[in-house]
């Protein structure tokens, strides 16, 4: 079940964690690296392809009141947009978009998508300022995870922004 069925769960955003299709970590992998980030994550509709190797995942960070779908994609879909981001950082003057890091990015052709969702407050319960109750600490320790259990880098897509990288 995806965290689009979770009336409990709203989505925020998405990132991308991208890396070279041949570095596709197994399930079991991916599953022992996020479970040793914090003991309180719930790891939920593990799923993997016929060699074991990560198809997607949702994660639950309740003490965050976020949860995380994590959802493999490979081709020239992903290609095409990395080409796409590329181009979209070479327009920024971050330091963190150098020339090897984009040239990477037009390489790989594999990603894992990060989907984000808040938990919803409570109806019964006041809530001043929703935005106060998340925390993207799951987000943030996850992508890097990923990012360097793929030997990838994970980029918000949405502002072109590299996250982490290699270096």
């Amino acid at each position: 079940m995806s965290m689009f069925e979770d009336n409990r769960y709203r989505w925020r955003e998405t990132y991308f964690v991208l890396f070279r299709s041949s570095d596709r970590p197994a399930l079991g992998k991916v599953q022992q690296v996020l479970s040793t980030l914090n003991e309180q994550y719930e790891l939920t509709n593990l799923r993997a392809d016929k060699q074991h190797r990560i198809d997607s995942l949702t994660l639950i960070s309740p003490e965050d009141f976020a949860a995380l779908d994590i959802c493999y994609t490979e081709g020239p879909e992903v290609l095409e947009q990395g080409a796409e981001l590329a181009d979209q950082m070479h327009s920024t003057d971050d330091e963190l978009n150098k020339e090897a890091v984009v040239k990477q990015i037009r390489q790989f052709d594999a990603r894992l998508d990060v989907l984000h969702f808040e938990q919803v407050p409570d109806l019964s319960e006041e809530a001043e300022d929703e935005d106060e109750i998340l925390d993207p600490s799951a987000l943030l320790l996850v992508l890097n995870a990923l990012a360097e259990l793929t030997g990838g880098i994970a980029v918000d897509p949405q502002s072109g922004s590299v996250l982490s990288d290699k270096d």
